[in-house]
C-alpha cells in the first residue's frame, strides 16, 4: 500500500537532528517561552519576509487570536462580518464565530478553488471589516487583487496560510501580503511539528506586541495581566523541531512540485479533472486534489490497487451540524466541490516508481 502520507518516513530523514534538538531542550531545563521559541520566531520571520512571528499552540489559535487582538485594538466589534470562501476547512470559520463575528460565505473560484475576487467584492457590505483568504491546498490566493479590494474598502486582511508555507507571487510569500497571517504546524503540514503548533506573522508592531500578551494569559510581565488572555504558546520542544525542519522546507517544496508536475503531465484520464498550477511558485502542493463525478468508485479502485487517498473535505462548513443556521445558503460551487474532490498522495518522500505507479493506475480507471 502506498500511504497517503507517511510521517514516520518523512521525519526519519532528520531523525538524528530532531533527537539532538529535543535533547538540547531537555538539557536546558527551560521548556516554555525560551531560546528555542525566540530562535524559531526569528528564523520563520526571515523565511516569510515579515517583521514578527508569534508562536502559538495551533493554527486555529493563530487565526482566532488575530481577530481577538483586532477587537482589543478597536478595529472590530461583535457582529462585524468576515468574508471567507465557503469550501475551506472548518477551523477558518471557528476562528470567526468564537470571536462573535459573522462569517460571510462566498463560493470559490471554480478553477483555483480559492477566494474569487469578483464574488468577494459583491459580498462586501457596511458591516464587512475583514477578508479571510484561505490559500487552499497550497495555492496562493490572488492576493494582488484581494489587497487592492481591501485598500479600496478599507478592510483588514487575515491570510489563512495553514496549507501554504512558502507559496509565492511576485516575490512575496504567503503571510507577507495581509495585515496578519496564520500558520499551522500540524504534523501533516508542509512544515509540520511533531505535535500541534501554530504561528502568526505580521509587520504591525502594535499588533505583535498585543498578541504576545494575549497568547500568555494576557500578560507581558509575570503576574501582571493587562488583557483577558489565553494559554496558547508554542512550546520549546516543538519550536526546536520546527527549527530543524524549516531548514529543509524549500528542498521538500521542490520535491512536492516535481511530483505535482509529473501528475499534471502524466494523468490523462478524461474522467478526472486536474488542479490548476496558474503561476510559477504560487503553489506548494500541500495537497494534490483532483475532481471527478466518480469519486467513490475511483477511491475504491485506487484502494484495491494499493493506493491510499483522502477527501478534503467531504462536508462543507455551512452543512455541518455546528453551523446549521447557515445550512440553507445557496453555494452551488462549494457544494459541488465537496462531492467531487479527492486527494492523491503527494509528499517529498514519494519514490519515482511510486509516482509512476499512481499515474499508471489513475489512467487505468474506467
Amino acid at each position: 500500500m502506498i500511504p497517503f502520507l507517511n510521517l514516520k518516513e518523512i521525519n526519519q530523514k532528520y531523525e538524528q537532528e530532531l533527537k539532538d534538538a529535543c535533547s538540547r531542550v531537555i538539557n536546558s531545563g527551560w521548556y516554555i517561552m525560551g531560546e528555542e521559541l525566540l530562535g524559531f520566531e526569528k528564523e520563520f520571520s526571515t523565511f516569510c519576509g515579515t517583521n514578527h512571528t508569534i508562536g502559538v499552540a495551533s493554527g486555529l489559535d493563530a487565526l482566532s487570536l488575530v481577530l481577538r487582538a483586532w477587537i482589543e485594538l478597536g478595529k472590530l466589534k461583535a457582529g462585524d462580518e468576515v468574508i471567507v470562501q465557503a469550501n475551506t476547512y472548518i477551523a477558518s470559520i471557528l476562528s470567526i464565530t468564537e470571536n462573535n463575528l459573522i462569517p460571510v460565505f462566498v463560493d470559490p473560484d471554480p478553477f483555483s478553488l480559492n477566494l474569487d475576487p469578483h464574488k468577494l467584492k459583491a459580498a462586501i457590505t457596511e458591516k464587512t471589516k475583514v477578508i479571510l483568504p484561505v490559500h487552499l491546498y497550497g495555492l496562493l490566493s490572488p492576493m494582488s487583487e484581494i489587497m487592492a479590494i481591501a485598500k479600496d474598502f478599507n478592510l483588514l486582511v487575515l491570510e489563512d496560510c495553514a496549507q501554504a508555507h512558502g507559496a509565492k507571487e511576485s516575490g512575496k510569500l504567503a503571510g507577507s501580503w495581509g495585515d496578519a497571517a496564520a500558520f499551522s504546524f500540524y504534523p501533516g503540514k508542509n512544515l509540520g511539528a511533531l505535535g500541534d503548533g501554530g504561528a502568526i506573522v505580521t509587520d504591525n508592531d502594535e499588533l505583535a506586541h498585543l498578541l504576545r500578551a494575549l497568547r500568555n494569559y494576557g500578560s507581558h510581565k509575570k503576574y501582571e495581566h493587562s488583557y483577558l488572555g489565553v494559554n496558547s504558546r508554542l512550546d520549546e520542544i516543538q519550536a526546536a523541531m520546527l527549527r530543524v525542519k524549516l531548514k529543509y522546507l524549500s528542498d521538500e517544496t521542490v520535491s512536492r512540485r516535481d511530483v505535482a508536475s509529473r501528475y499534471l503531465s502524466g494523468i490523462v484520464n478524461t474522467k478526472i479533472q486536474l488542479p490548476q498550477d496558474p503561476i510559477p511558485l504560487s503553489h506548494v502542493w500541500h495537497l494534490f486534489v483532483v475532481q471527478t463525478e466518480y469519486r467513490t468508485k475511483l477511491q475504491e479502485f485506487l484502494s484495491s490497487e494499493g493506493i491510499q487517498t483522502q477527501i478534503h473535505y467531504p462536508i462543507p462548513p455551512n452543512k455541518q451540524q455546528a453551523y446549521k443556521k447557515w445550512s440553507n445558503l445557496s453555494l452551488p460551487i462549494s457544494e459541488k466541490l465537496h462531492q467531487r474532490v479527492l486527494s492523491l498522495p503527494i509528499a517529498p518522500n514519494l519514490e519515482n516508481d511510486e509516482v509512476e505507479y499512481i499515474i499508471k493506475t489513475v489512467n487505468q480507471f474506467s
